[in-house]
């Protein structure tokens, strides 16, 4: 059996390793062979996640051994720590010694089975399916060497940070070979950190009904600690329909070391509401697009449609709404969408975002930013997104702002679709400095002097009055405000292209069914004797 030796980690500037994660996938990638992406993935992160958890384990262990013997077998003692209890069958060093073995996959397999048997909150998590005849012995045993060349700090947090790192970069490089598929559990990085670098998540609990494979969180945690907070300061909510996804989120957090209360079941948020009375302070969710099939009809008098029932063929505004509902009274949201949703007038849809803005009830509008995103950036879809940004109290945050400007009764509006570079043939990246420009104009619209005082930038941003926005009859497109962007550059893509006429057309003939209605009107009043 030929050993793959690990890639060699080359530090740069910024202390992380240049290219170790892209060429360990590389190289992970090579062993695939004829495996389909969407199975692979489960055999090498299983494996990357065993190798966290014994490693964490094996550390605390040698720590307690130093102090006192007794401890060293205490179960209680690792949990304290937040650290998997680790059977000896299961340790990373006996696959290890058996990874040349024809046995090696049922040898994985009972170690899954003895950590799940030993940690409660594991059980039904764990990929147990390395003995199939379908996985080759000597694949397996070459991952098992490469994973175990992965340079690790001395320190317990380096080491966590580095298998996560690995981790993180094998999801999405993962999802990329998926294409469609993969969309449907991750988020882009560069896309989730817009998100919470808006929303600044320092303390607090935060939601995701959709959540994936815990990108959210996971970037909420590393927001915490980059900005000097605690890793226990935020408390971590989640809910998934689909088994699979739901289990590499709850790998993802455990590798992360983030505790977490993800819930399961096949029904979905809308109607098995795991959490129904969580009020979060923070939601962050990046929705299924346009799903049509969601059984609005079964919920057309649900207590979450304060806005207005969503259609029974679009779950766009379904989600906006159950967010809502889960919101604290100063709860503040970020929502992946469609552009279609700052748009649509088709089956009440029109009403519904002019509920949002407006308000319902004598309680204020909701929609406080709307953010425009560059297409290509999803691995699921071409077309562009669009951030919506909710607040239910829109004065919080806004005490320091000009006392002569109420930011409560505007909105934000950021076209940020020239931003990003291509990564890839298909598939562009939002950067640090993308980032940055994106989310310190949100703050400083906010009031927040540390970001500087607000300005509108013509074809970027522009704080936008109610009277405005009603002329333009609640369409929330940045393009319709900010001045230059709203027409297309002749070198868009054609999707983006097709998306924004779409929705300036279906504007149109809003418009014009009205301008009908009123001649019609007109007409038959003058018929009258």
């Amino acid at each position: 059996m030929t050993t793959t030796a690990p890639p060699k980690a080359t530090k740069n500037g910024a202390g992380g390793n240049l290219g170790f994660e892209s060429e360990l996938f590389k190289t992970a990638d090579k062993l695939r062979g004829n495996m389909e992406p969407s199975d692979y993935k489960h055999v090498v992160l299983g494996l990357i996640f065993l190798k966290h958890i014994s490693d964490s384990f094996e550390a605390k262990h040698a720590a307690l051994l130093a102090e006192y013997l007794e401890g060293a077998e205490d179960p209680d003692e690792y949990l304290a720590e937040n650290v998997f209890w680790v059977p000896k069958e299961a340790r990373w060093s006996h696959l290890q010694a058996q990874a040349k073995l024809p046995s090696i996959g049922k040898v994985i397999d009972e170690a899954m089975l003895a950590i799940e048997k030993r940690n409660d909150t594991l059980k039904g998590v764990l990929p147990k399916d390395y003995a199939r005849p379908a996985l080759n012995a000597v694949m397996l045993g070459e991952l098992i060497d490469l994973i175990s060349g992965i340079a690790l700090g001395k320190e317990k947090d380096a080491a966590r940070d580095v298998l996560g790192r690995v981790y993180e970069y094998f999801l999405g490089q993962f999802a990329g070979s998926e294409g469609k598929r993969g969309g449907e559990f991750y988020t882009p990085r560069s896309v989730v950190r817009v998100m919470v670098e808006m929303l600044e998540p320092y303390k607090g609990r935060v939601y995701d009904p959709c959540c994936g494979s815990g990108g959210m969180f996971v970037q909420s945690e590393k927001f915490v600690e980059e900005h000097e907070g605690r890793r226990g300061d935020i408390a971590i909510y989640g809910q998934e329909s689909n088994y699979t996804t739901w289990r590499l989120c709850k790998m993802n957090l455990a590798v992360r070391g983030i505790d977490a209360d993800i819930k399961w079941n096949s029904e979905g948020s809308f109607h098995k509401d795991e959490l129904r009375d969580l009020r979060a302070d923070y939601v962050l969710a990046n929705p299924p697009f346009n799903i049509s099939d969601w059984g609005g009809e079964r919920l057309r008098e649900d207590v979450r449609w304060k806005y207005g029932a969503p259609p029974s063929g679009n779950a766009n505004f379904a989600w906006i709404q159950h967010i809502l509902h889960h919101l604290a009274p100063s709860g503040t949201a970020g929502v992946v969408l469609a552009n279609g949703s700052m748009s649509s007038t088709q089956n009440g849809e029109g009403d519904i975002r002019r509920s949002l803005v407006e308000g319902v009830n004598g309680q204020p509008g909701v929609v406080d930013c709307m953010v425009a995103l560059p297409g290509q950036l999803f691995y699921s879809t071409q077309i562009p997104v669009c951030l919506w940004f909710l607040a239910r109290d829109r004065s919080n945050g806004l005490v320091r702002c000009d006392k002569l400007r109420d930011r409560r009764h505007e909105v934000l509006f950021i076209d940020a679709r020239k931003l990003g570079h291509m990564v890839d043939r298909t598939r562009k990246e939002l950067s640090a400095s993308d980032i940055d420009v994106i989310t310190r104009a949100y703050h400083a619209w906010r009031g927040e002097t540390e970001a500087g005082a607000y300005e509108d930038v013509p074809g970027f941003c522009k704080s936008v009055n109610l009277d405005n926005i009603r002329l333009h009859n609640f369409v929330l497109t940045p393009g319709r405000y900010v001045g230059s962007e709203e027409t297309m550059n002749d070198d868009a893509p054609f999707t983006e292209k097709f998306a924004t006429l779409t929705a300036t057309l279906e504007s149109q003939f809003d418009q014009a069914e009205k301008l009908t209605s009123l001649i019609r009107e007109k007409i038959a009043a003058v018929r009258t004797p």
